[in-house]
């Protein structure tokens, strides 16, 4: 399988590509802005690269309730970054937003990615990542972002996922973008209670079959701790445990907080890949 991150084009067939998580946000769940200073998070970014990352996700709103961002803000955040980290590295730029006035902007400033949590619910994103040569992330959530689910019902968890996501990369496609540029994310915590999401990963095998690279995107998330009764800065170890999991069972990019030990799974589990192809 082939994915094409703008200029860049990768043999995942065996392979899982590390996504460096990078936050312009004052109240993400995990650093809590700890990167918000702008010479810190250009330093984080360092950091991600130094450590292996494959390609960078820079995001201004975080997808959980909180204080209202405007557009305005948004583009204030990602578009100075993604500009500074398109001079400073020779590896594609994803900007996580569902708003196209904002995806338009970024593509411009140099990123070749648009990670979209909406499911594409704005009608001009993918016009905007097709006339840009983008790639996109359709990504599962019930409702919306930034919208409480406390209690989501699904008839058929993998099912309504499934065809959900099968019907944004078509989507995708008919927009002009080739199917190479498309991956799918089940959206982990988005409209999932805990045992959803565990579901979710435990048999992203499913997703895989719809033909399209399977996006994880599950770092330090609610659910891993409530499987292992731990805080979110104590997840680590569940989140490569995923990671494995998820890279045996198909998925091919993982979205990661811990790049360092993710490209050691990741290299780890290709190798591991490649002997089984060569012994089967």
């Amino acid at each position: 399988m082939i994915v094409e991150l703008g200029p860049h084009r990768y043999d995942v067939t065996t392979r899982a590509l590390v996504m460096g998580i990078l936050n312009r946000t004052p109240d993400s769940f995990y650093d809590a802005g700890r990167y918000w200073d702008f010479d810190d998070f250009l330093a984080k970014a360092d950091e991600l690269v130094a450590q292996g990352a494959d390609f960078l996700d820079v995001g201004g709103v975080k997808a959980g309730p909180g204080p209202d961002v405007t557009e305005a803000e948004e583009m204030d955040r990602v578009v100075p970054a993604i500009e500074a980290l398109r001079k400073r590295f020779d590896l594609p730029i994803s900007v996580d937003t569902w708003r196209a006035s904002v995806a338009r902007e970024s593509y411009a400033a140099g990123a070749v990615v648009g990670n979209d949590i909406s499911g594409f619910a704005d009608p001009d994103f993918l016009h905007e990542a097709a006339e840009a040569g983008a790639s996109v992330v359709a990504c599962h959530v019930r409702l919306a972002p930034r919208v409480a689910d406390p209690d989501p019902v699904y008839e058929d968890l993998m099912g309504e996922v499934g065809r959900f996501l099968a019907e944004r990369a078509q989507w995708a496609v008919d927009a002009g973008i080739p199917p190479q540029r498309v991956m799918l994310d089940a959206g982990h915590d988005l409209g999932k209670t805990p045992e959803m999401s565990t579901e979710l990963l435990r048999r992203a095998d499913e997703l895989v079959g719809l033909g399209y690279p399977i996006f994880l995107s599950v770092s330090n998330k609610g659910f891993l701790g409530a499987l292992t009764d731990t805080e979110v800065g104590d997840r680590r170890e569940a989140t490569l445990a995923a990671h494995a999991l998820g890279v045996g069972l198909g998925c091919r990019i993982l979205r990661a907080h811990d790049v360092a030990g993710t490209r050691r799974v990741a290299d780890f589990m290709s190798a591991l890949l490649q002997h089984q192809r060569e012994c089967a």
